[in-house]
């Protein structure tokens, strides 16, 4: 990685940032501003989300008449002395803007309320560097000669379709100025982002095709990843070429957990072995360039073939979720999809003899839960621009809320046996399944976005077979 920005010798550079940085000659002084080509400007279009984003912002200022919303994209985050991890903008501002994966940091959109109705809205930044300016050979976090082209004011307010102004005139006034309540402000446009417009919807199913690609190219690369001594971090790199190549990355740490390790809700450290005759849970989702995230969960037999008994706990978790899709429908309360599934693996793992009493006993509200130790967590959240979307959201909207047609959520039952469980046979330890699918509601019931993927045992062992032949 280069060295950032050296010290020029005259006034009309940027201070030293460090004590490690050699001054620039005259020599260079005088020419890098010049023998420049002109740069055109991009095509004077519209993107495809910014009317959306525009019926978004329309929508959250009739949220708040009068109030002066301000709504920043955020800063760089350091990682190490001057370098940075990759920036990526707050939700609510991609969001409102429709600015995704090359929203600058820094910015920040302003809603002015008018004397008589509704918001004058403006977004804010900083203009890029002329070539005539020290900043574009001498800073590395703005320069061009760094970062490469960074965009206009005049550029963004096409392409975004909202006014653009400097970043300095905000902080001129800034000062003097109140904002809304943070709190209410942060649960509004949380909530705004549970129902999900058309281009959210197409955005959502892109992020589930390249998804799906990366599980195939899981399969294909999974005898390297036998072969080698932390083969979870062979399985996390390959999706994360594909997430890469055809988005813009991953939407969370990739959960790539064999054997035992399945067992771990969380398993992001991925530096274990992977084994045939194991099982390996893979909890991945591509997010795309317009920073909308797919999450998807799928349990693979190593070599390829589930045992029995692998089996067994595989097809219950699938019908814990076959469960869920069943009572998907407007009008239910999004709490009542984990009731769904959280009955099977209750009657189940009663059936098998794992819990002290009943199934009935045990899903009692007050009294019961026995069978959550084999599942703790619940069976849906919100999706979109977040993994875990709408989260500051009311409970009364969100785990108590009534589903919509336009709602986009997971549905993942799991059964985890940890390898010290002394609950379960020794024949269950060391098996954890989880099936992922990212479902959008609509007028006739749920459509599973990731239904292309395989999902029953027999469908699994088939496309293994397919996609490694």
């Amino acid at each position: 990685m280069s060295d950032s920005t050296e010290t020029p010798t005259t006034t009309t550079g940027p201070a030293a940032p460090s004590n490690r940085k050699a001054p620039f000659p005259a020599g260079f002084l005088d020419t890098i501003s010049t023998g420049w080509a002109d740069r055109p400007e991009p095509d004077a279009a519209p993107r495809a989300q910014a009317a959306f984003a525009a019926a978004r912002r329309d929508a959250l200022s009739a949220i708040f008449p009068g109030s002066r919303l301000v709504v920043p994209a955020g800063e760089l985050k350091q990682r190490s002395n001057d370098t940075d991890y990759p920036f990526r903008a707050h939700s609510a501002f991609a969001h409102l803007t429709g600015w995704g994966a090359d929203a600058e940091p820094g910015a920040v959109l302003v809603f002015e309320p008018r004397d008589g109705e509704g918001h004058d809205v403006t977004l804010y930044f900083r203009e890029r560097a002329d070539r005539t300016t020290s900043e574009f050979y001498a800073d590395a976090t703005v320069g061009e000669f760094w970062i490469g082209p960074r965009p206009s004011l005049d550029a963004v307010a096409v392409d975004l379709a909202v006014p653009t102004a400097h970043i300095d005139a905000f902080r001129a006034t800034e000062a003097d100025r109140t904002v809304d309540d943070d709190d209410e402000l942060t649960r509004a446009v949380s909530e705004l982002r549970l129902v999900k417009d058309a281009y959210e919807i197409a955005q959502l199913q892109q992020a589930v095709d390249v998804t799906a690609a990366g599980f195939d190219d899981i399969i294909r690369e999974l005898p390297r990843a036998v072969d080698h001594p932390r083969g979870e971090r062979i399985v996390e790199g390959v999706f994360h070429l594909r997430a890469r190549a055809d988005g813009n990355g991953e939407g969370y740490d990739t959960i790539a957990a064999a054997g035992g390790h399945a067992c771990y809700l969380h398993w992001t450290r991925n530096d274990g072995e992977v084994r045939p005759g194991d099982l390996i849970l893979v909890d991945a989702g591509a997010e795309v360039d317009s920073l909308y995230t797919a999450d998807i969960t799928r349990t693979l037999p190593v070599d390829g073939r589930f045992t029995d008994v692998q089996r067994r706990v595989y097809e219950t978790v699938r019908e814990a979720a076959d469960a869920a899709f069943a009572v998907a429908r407007p009008g239910i309360r999004f709490r009542e999809l984990h009731e769904a599934a959280m009955n099977v693996i209750a009657a189940r793992v009663a059936e098998w003899g794992l819990i002290p009493v009943t199934a009935q006993e045990a899903l009692d509200a007050d009294h019961g839960g026995q069978h959550r130790r084999y599942m703790v967590h619940g069976t849906s959240h919100h999706l979109g621009i977040d993994v875990h979307d709408c989260a500051q959201a009311r409970r009364e909207m969100y785990y108590e809320g009534i589903l919509e047609p336009g709602m986009v959520f997971t549905i993942e039952p799991g059964l985890y046996f940890q390898d010290d469980d002394l609950t379960v046979p020794a024949e269950l330890r060391g098996i954890g399944v989880r099936i992922e699918d990212d479902v959008l509601l609509t007028e006739d019931g749920p459509v599973n976005l990731s239904g292309g993927i395989p999902r029953t045992a027999d469908e699994i062992e088939a496309w293994m077979a397919r996609v490694s032949a």
